[in-house]
């Protein structure tokens, strides 16, 4: 896929807090749709983009989300 292609390209972060933090895209279009997930143990670090396909992540456990907007702590 080429830079064109990405519909917005944000990058984020996920780092585990503990064993097993689940990672979830979901697509874009009319109906949303889980298409992939990833489980983190922990100390583990995820880094991912936002692309045409993936319009929303879903983080299950404890982890620290990292975005251009800021730090968002699960726990909190």
């Amino acid at each position: 896929m080429d830079e064109q292609n990405v519909n917005n390209g944000d990058y984020f972060v996920v780092k585990a807090k503990e064993q097993g933090v689940q990672v979830i895209g979901l697509t874009r279009g009319r109906d949303t749709r889980f298409h992939h997930t990833e489980k983190l143990d922990k100390g583990e670090v995820l880094i991912a983009q936002f692309t045409d396909h993936t319009s929303a992540v879903k983080v299950r456990g404890k982890a620290i989300v990292m975005t251009k907007h800021g730090v968002i702590d699960t726990e909190e």
